[in-house]
């Protein structure tokens, strides 16, 4: 069994303002988004200049932020939101989906191009090659937390979690950090160096992300409100379900486009 690293969640306080690991892997995520973004505007792949990677990055912030914080309200925790609305803006408590993170991003940048007349999936396509930056340094920051545990194991891997009892646990997160952060940025990386058609990496993201989130699912303990939702599978790995669907038709339209330029 592995010992579990105590390390408090806050960096630093300075009156009532703190900086917490959790907010600084956030921040993390955002910077590599903005430079991997400039750095592809002046390569000429990303078809954006400085204001526009600027205004671009504001519309997917909030609608992360929304699509994340709405989708485990509603998704995950309908009963008790709808009994308790007031705390429906209540963040600092907790309660944010990747999936609903996901949805909200891609609304967001959707919104940007009606607006400004932009190529939807050359953006995306940029997008999920860095994602898995602040998705693998997120779920470190979960991990620093102490929350979303694995399930009970014998295993020499399992901790024992401050908050999820006597009894060792699969360090779920850390699992999730490397599949879902570093070996999947590896995957996308090698995507944009390869210059597929605009789209793909969109769409191959998603089905990657979703086979290592379904997987990694066995090993992570269900939201307690939910537990399994159909027959052994949890809400996660159904949503994960839906986005192998996507994953593959956004596939199938993009190769019927007349336009196969790389992103």
């Amino acid at each position: 069994m592995l010992q579990y690293p105590k390390i408090d969640p806050v960096i630093f306080e300075l009156g009532p303002l703190q900086l917490r690991w959790y907010s600084l892997m956030y921040i993390i995520g955002l910077m590599a988004c903005y430079y991997f973004f400039k750095y592809a505007s002046r390569k000429g792949t990303l078809k954006l200049n400085n204001q526009e990677i600027e205004s671009v990055m504001l519309y997917g912030l909030i609608g992360m932020i929304l699509g994340a914080r709405l989708t485990y309200v509603f998704v995950y925790n309908a009963d008790h939101y709808l009994q308790h609305p007031g705390e429906i803006l209540a963040t600092w408590k907790g309660g944010l989906s990747a999936h609903g993170a996901m949805i909200g991003i891609a609304a967001g940048v959707l919104i940007f191009c009606k607006r400004f007349n932009k190529s939807f999936f050359n953006i995306t396509d940029h997008m999920v090659t860095i994602a898995p930056v602040g998705l693998g340094f997120g779920r470190i920051g979960n991990f620093i937390n102490g929350e979303l545990w694995g399930r009970v194991t014998d295993s020499p891997l399992g901790m024992i979690f401050p908050d999820a009892g006597p009894f060792p646990r699969h360090p779920s997160q850390l699992y999730e950090s490397v599949f879902e952060g570093w070996v999947l940025l590896a995957i996308m990386l090698l995507f944009y160096r390869k210059r597929p058609r605009t789209g793909l990496a969109s769409g191959f993201f998603l089905i990657f992300y979703g086979t290592f989130r379904f997987f990694i699912e066995f090993f992570r303990e269900p939201d307690a409100q939910l537990g399994e939702v159909l027959g052994p599978f949890s809400m996660g790995q159904v949503l994960c379900a839906i986005m192998w669907v996507l994953g593959v038709l956004i596939i199938t339209l993009t190769a019927n486009r007349q336009d196969h330029k790389p992103a």
